[in-house]
């Protein structure tokens, strides 16, 4: 189906990408290629940009999906501003993936601030992987009914 077709090309243009297929979605967590910033920082490096550079082409390609960007921090700073950097981080790279032609409509930005570490916040390298965005790609209403049509063929 599509969405395991997207998953395969998201797997082939971003090498050592967890891409995992949930329910009837992807969980996409790029690892060694992924979207990472500078502490206290919500603008993208030049690093960043080049790894999102390599899923434009896949997102573009199937306009029916929508794309949920989680931003987080490392465990330094309060909550408070935790919260806001990372909501204004997935903000950045919803902008930055918009202005490469992809429809601002099928985003949806959350901050989740400190949650889910993927490291240890005790080092420098632990909080530097923190600080980063994941992505969730689901299906469209029109992808859904295409689904649901076909399958009743």
């Amino acid at each position: 189906n599509k969405m395991d077709k997207q998953a395969r090309e998201i797997d082939n243009a971003i090498p050592g990408a967890d891409v995992e297929r949930v329910g009837e979605g992807i969980k996409l967590t790029l690892n060694e290629n992924a979207v990472r910033f500078d502490t206290g920082k919500s603008t993208l490096t030049a690093t960043a940009a080049a790894n999102l550079d390599k899923l434009v082409k896949v997102f573009n390609d199937y306009p029916d999906t929508n794309i949920v960007i989680y931003g987080y921090t490392d465990s330094t700073g309060s909550m408070e501003i935790n919260q806001k950097l990372s909501e204004q981080r997935a903000a950045s790279v919803k902008s930055y993936l918009a202005s490469k032609g992809i429809a601002a409509g099928r985003f949806t930005t959350t901050g989740m601030g400190p949650a889910d570490p993927i490291a240890s916040n005790d080092t420098p390298e632990g909080r530097s992987q923190n600080r980063r965005v994941e992505f969730a790609i689901t299906a469209n209403q029109k992808m859904i009914q295409e689904a649901e049509s076909e399958a009743k063929k």
